[in-house]
């Protein structure tokens, strides 16, 4: 594996660090800025609306960038926003500089997925894309976690500072480890745009864009409430919340090293296997919550579960897109992101609505079921005809179709 596969996985590890450690902040930004749980947890989704409408933005409009030069300026934004962050003492400046610094994640993300499988042969794609995808399972066991006990005994502030003095290593290791190449193979026409969204809209990639997005909105419905869940209905401790969301990130970061192994072979099994384990999963945890020690049992193993699942739907992604050269990325992150919209605010809802902080935990379950529907009904509409036979493993082409 190419070190520069690494090297974007350090950098999507700071910027992991900022999309995530609002989970342990939420209770202080609300009591600091004055504003309610349900309107610090939209700075999550104001993050993921970023992300949503970044990721083809900014991929359309750095396609013809060189490679490095791109990911340098998308890192350097983010530092800037997150430096604005810490210093600012209003919510609108606050939710205005996650939305900006969800663009430059976004643009760093399309850019970076791309850029990895380009650098590795066809057997190996699974595994860099769980490589890039790594960092932010290794910021939720590391940063998330480091960003919680900062935001305890310094403020949420010094989180924000830390993200921000974190991310400037990774802007010298880009510097210094990847291609200066442009978005596209040296020497090849880029793919019209056109061509590339025809590819990326059709009847066999929108289901599989879709369920992605509802699989990460179960993720981040729980994920953005994980806090005062814990503390308000599992009856733990402040000091348990770091604790938590380390178990949540070491079995993210197992998640994500299994799918990446078994991806790329059998997509299809993995995802189906994750996405019926993870709607049993999030129902036993709004049953289990008032149990601390089931409560903390489950947790890692959702982790383990919702980002393995959410690695392999991505990777199928890249491999059904592989007409989309410059977009493919950006489609995956978007899908990924509006999931991640659509969950915080969904348990924001049913929190505001006076359902109890298990509340989001059966939302994230829906979700699951919805992923699940979405799925079987893809299925059954691709069943062949009557005397007509289903390709076999040995007809599948290079990048997983059938």
């Amino acid at each position: 594996m190419p070190i520069a596969v690494y090297v974007l996985g350090l950098a999507v590890f700071a910027q992991g660090t900022s999309e995530f450690m609002l989970s342990g902040l939420v209770s202080g930004i609300a009591a600091d800025l004055g504003v309610s749980l349900s309107a610090a947890g939209l700075l999550t989704s104001a993050f993921a609306v970023g992300m949503v409408v970044g990721a083809p933005l900014m991929a359309l409009s750095s396609r013809t960038w060189p490679r490095r030069r791109a990911l340098l300026l998308f890192l350097a934004v983010f530092v800037a926003v997150h430096v604005v962050g810490a210093l600012t003492p209003s919510y609108g400046v606050l939710l205005a500089t996650r939305f900006v610094g969800a663009l430059a994640n976004a643009g760093f993300w399309a850019v970076a997925l791309t850029t990895a499988v380009s650098m590795v042969p066809d057997r190996l794609k699974g595994r860099a894309t769980a490589v890039v995808v790594g960092g932010v399972t290794i910021a939720c066991v590391v940063g998330v976690p480091a960003g919680a006990v900062l935001g305890e005994h310094w403020g949420w502030r010094s989180a924000f500072w830390a993200v921000a003095i974190v991310s400037l290593p990774a802007v010298l290791a880009v510097l210094r480890s990847i291609p200066g190449g442009r978005g596209t193979d040296a020497g090849a026409a880029p793919v019209p745009v056109r061509d590339e969204l025809r590819a990326l809209t059709g009847p066999r990639l929108r289901p599989v864009l879709l369920t992605m997005a509802l699989v990460q909105g179960a993720t981040f419905c729980t994920f953005s409430y994980l806090e005062p869940l814990l503390t308000r209905e599992t009856g733990l401790g402040a000091g348990w919340v770091p604790v938590s969301l380390a178990l949540f990130g070491a079995g993210s970061f197992a998640g994500v090293t299994v799918a990446g192994r078994f991806a790329d072979a059998r997509p299809v099994a993995v995802v189906a296997t994750g996405m019926t384990a993870l709607a049993l999963g999030w129902a036993a945890l709004a049953l289990a919550a008032g149990r601390p020690a089931l409560a903390l049992a489950l947790i890692p193993l959702l982790g383990m579960l919702a980002f393995g699942t959410g690695t392999a739907l991505i990777t199928r992604v890249l491999g059904l897109a592989s007409g989309a050269p410059t977009l493919a990325g950006a489609f995956s992150t978007t899908a990924f992101n509006l999931g991640a919209t659509v969950g915080p605010w969904a348990g924001g809802m049913a929190l505001d609505a006076g359902f109890g902080y298990r509340a989001p935990v059966w939302v994230s379950a829906l979700l699951m079921v919805l992923a699940l529907l979405v799925a079987a009904t893809t299925a059954k509409g691709r069943r062949p005809r009557a005397g007509e036979r289903r390709p076999s493993a040995v007809h599948r082409s290079a990048d997983g179709r059938l």
